[in-house]
């Protein structure tokens, strides 16, 4: 009896108390739990930030491919005519230009004016007779051929290759059409030609062009397209151009090929 009740109080102190490996077990069991939940998302997270790093740095790899291909582009090339002046030095020529133009008007301008005052018939004495209305309107002779000049003083010394024929005579001296024709040439700045006029002819079926050159400013009667009678009045005499004096430089081409004017009228005129 006395046995007995020694263990009796034993057993009922194991009762009240949690079983060691029975707790461990259970703890074991929830940390489980917890790692298979948490791990796959923390996986999961950092996969996605992995995944979008690869995504930016695809999308800077092919920007670069882009621009590769965009740098074989051929750029297209500048016309000249597209932009304005942006150095000084284009700057400053183009305003020299104008006032050079601005000048060559204003001298015209005044040399007209005082043409437009003066009575004298004179042809040869001073630059405001030159553009005097007593000029004829019709050249000497007749027929299809006429001479470009009522008269001159000298010819001019030929030198190796002068495509003309020079007539020396005093500023303002009119200048007649040869023949019959059409005005395929009328400017105020030929190339060495000063202020000059081009015609076209055919004189009994032949080609013939005559060019007078060396024509004083502002004389010029015809344009271009104009028909033009032998004999009319075409400008005046002057010194424009490469030309040392007053003078007209007549050239005469038949067929495309340069002839001696003179000869030439000497053959043909009337």
């Amino acid at each position: 009896m006395r046995r007995t009740a020694a263990k009796a109080p034993a057993t009922r102190s194991s009762a009240g108390r949690p079983h060691p490996v029975r707790s461990f077990v259970t703890l074991a069991a929830v940390a489980g739990m917890v790692a298979t939940v948490a791990i796959p998302a923390f996986v999961a997270a950092d996969r996605g930030d992995v995944a979008e790093a690869r995504t930016l740095q695809q999308v800077s790899a092919d920007d670069a491919q882009s621009l590769v291909v965009a740098s074989e582009a051929t750029p297209e090339a500048l016309e000249r005519g597209g932009y304005s002046a942006t150095t000084p030095e284009e700057i400053q020529e183009k305003k020299d230009k104008e006032a050079a133009e601005a000048a060559a008007k204003a001298a015209l301008a005044a040399r007209l004016a005082a043409a437009a005052s003066t009575t004298s018939s004179s042809s040869s004495s001073s630059s405001s007779s030159s553009f005097s209305s007593a000029v004829p309107l019709v050249a000497p002779g007749s027929g299809l051929v006429r001479r470009p000049l009522a008269r001159f003083d000298n010819f001019g010394t030929p030198y190796a290759g002068h495509k003309g024929t020079d007539y020396m005579v005093g500023r303002g001296e009119g200048i007649y059409a040869v023949a019959d024709g059409t005005v395929v040439a009328s400017s105020e700045s030929g190339p060495g030609w000063g202020v000059y006029v081009k015609i076209a002819h055919n004189i009994n079926g032949t080609n013939v062009t005559s060019l007078y050159a060396h024509m004083d400013w502002g004389t010029r009667r015809v344009q271009v397209g104009q028909t033009v009678s032998a004999g009319q009045l075409i400008g005046q005499v002057g010194d424009t151009g490469r030309a040392n004096g007053t003078h007209l430089h007549l050239e005469i081409r038949v067929n495309n090929g340069y002839t001696n004017a003179e000869s030439w009228l000497q053959a043909n005129a009337g």
